[in-house]
């Protein structure tokens, strides 16, 4: 084994913990080792697990007494802070003494325990799961810029080797930004795979639960631990389970990729635009049909999804704001759920309305093809300080810029994977997002699978 094995994917370690060549506790001891010597600058845990190693121990227990319960069994996952734990308060992100959350297990933690996975401690969020920056967590590739949000300290971890894998929550894309900006995968499943219940809710209809992982392998084990029905969510599908992995290394020979020209490019960073186009073309090498095709009204869908996620944070913080609890959020945050206060119940309807006539944009879309390709965000890592940046020749706001390319696939529930497809000058990774049909989330692993497979950007790390 390698002295690092951190560095190694779940998929590679799941056979050697099987055998016992690796100890679970040995794969613990080494994570948390490596909490202790870099984050403190990276600044991605709230919390480590106080039990880690015992349950480390008994992992090894059961798996030398034939008892594997499969790929994630004695495999070191963290675990974003505004899913409820039993064994660790969950804050949201927030330092408001007053408000507490039950300490129990989300569904989701629950589901990660019973395949065996060691919660190795909660990561750090922007409040609230609002904002793309997440404070004061680092960029693993560089410390002067900022790792993505709301689940900026998921995938800070996860690069910085810290942890195997992680749990994220993606409302507008807190998964797919810290995955694109940091160069790890980042899955939103499709609306209603992966149960939310013991998620503390930002915007019940476009909240969505998903893993941040090394590979796409790595993502498709941890999209079958966590999918199934919740009985607490009811969003949540009763539906089958397939095995993922099944369709990793398939061909893409006689897919049918579509490229929406309208909306996700023409505002994009050059490098971004260059490396997206590159990746484009290289999908097409490896078997794949290119189509190109465009939604108009995906220019309206700013306005729905603020109108929806403004509203439904107000009302979730209500009791907050009429204790007078909101005014110590951090300013960000406090704004924005006080602006939820002057969108109207018209304002709302409206914006649902839309939303449907979006969801049948991309069905009639799907008809003729079987994953969407674009970039996940118009642009790379910013600094800390940076409030603007600029794009295609003009500035624009970090937080408009950020989300611009991931949202539609919230307000339509589709599922959506960002992988990394290249670096910038500064050595800064570059995420591509594919997306596929509802509950269809094996083509898009598929095809990222197949991307991922022929380039090695999956396999560099940053030095720490």
């Amino acid at each position: 084994m390698s002295a690092e094995p951190l560095d190694r994917p779940i998929e590679a370690l799941a056979p050697e913990l099987h055998a016992g060549r690796l100890s679970p506790v040995a794969l613990v001891e080494a994570a948390l080792d490596r909490i202790r010597r870099h984050d403190e600058m990276l600044k991605s845990f709230v919390q480590v697990s106080q039990s880690a190693l015992d349950d480390a121990r008994e992992a090894a227990r059961e798996i030398r007494q034939g008892r594997w319960k499969g790929p994630l069994h004695g495999v070191p996952i963290a675990i974003k802070d505004n899913y409820l734990t039993r064994d660790m308060p969950t804050k949201a992100g927030t330092a408001v003494p007053d408000i507490t959350f039950p300490m129990k297990d989300s569904h989701a933690v629950a589901q990660l325990r019973a395949a065996g996975a060691i919660v190795i401690g909660k990561t750090r969020l922007h409040e609230f799961a609002w904002g793309t920056v997440t404070p004061p967590t680092r960029n693993p590739w560089d410390l002067e810029r900022v790792p993505g949000g709301s689940s900026g300290g998921s995938a800070a971890a996860v690069m910085a080797g810290l942890a195997s894998a992680a749990l994220g929550s993606d409302t507008g894309g807190s998964i797919r930004i810290p995955a694109s900006l940091c160069g790890t995968v980042g899955l939103k499943p499709t609306f209603g795979r992966i149960g939310r219940s013991g998620i503390v809710p930002h915007s019940w209809s476009l909240d969505h639960a998903g893993p941040l992982t090394r590979t796409v392998g790595d993502a498709a084990l941890l999209l079958r631990a966590l999918s199934g029905p919740d009985p607490g969510d009811p969003s949540c599908q009763d539906r089958l389970v397939p095995d993922y992995t099944a369709a990793l290394g398939q061909s893409l020979q006689g897919l049918r990729i579509g490229v929406c020209r309208n909306h996700f490019f023409g505002r994009n960073q050059v490098v971004v635009a260059e490396a997206i186009e590159t990746a484009i073309g290289d999908l097409a090498s490896i078997g794949a049909t290119i189509r190109d095709f465009e939604v108009p009204n995906l220019e309206y869908g700013l306005g729905a999804i603020f109108a929806i996620e403004l509203s439904s944070s107000t009302a979730y913080h209500d009791a907050s704001l009429r204790a007078g609890l909101t005014a110590q959020f951090e300013p960000d945050v406090r704004t924005l759920v006080e602006m939820g206060r002057l969108v109207t119940g018209p304002d709302y309807l409206k914006a649902e309305q839309f939303r449907r006539v979006l969801i049948q944009d991309f069905h009639e879309a799907f008809e003729d093809l079987d994953a969407i390709v674009t970039p996940t965000t118009p642009l790379t890592a910013w600094a800390h300080d940076a409030t603007t940046v600029e794009i295609a020749g003009g500035p624009e706001s970090v937080l408009a810029a950020s989300w611009r390319l991931t949202y539609p696939f919230n307000l339509t529930g589709l599922p959506a994977i960002s992988i990394p497809c290249g670096f910038d000058r500064d050595g800064l990774p570059i995420g591509m997002q594919i997306t596929a049909k509802p509950f269809d989330e094996a083509m898009a692993l598929r095809v990222a699978h197949a991307y991922e497979q022929s380039h090695d950007w999956w396999t560099r790390r940053p030095q720490l």
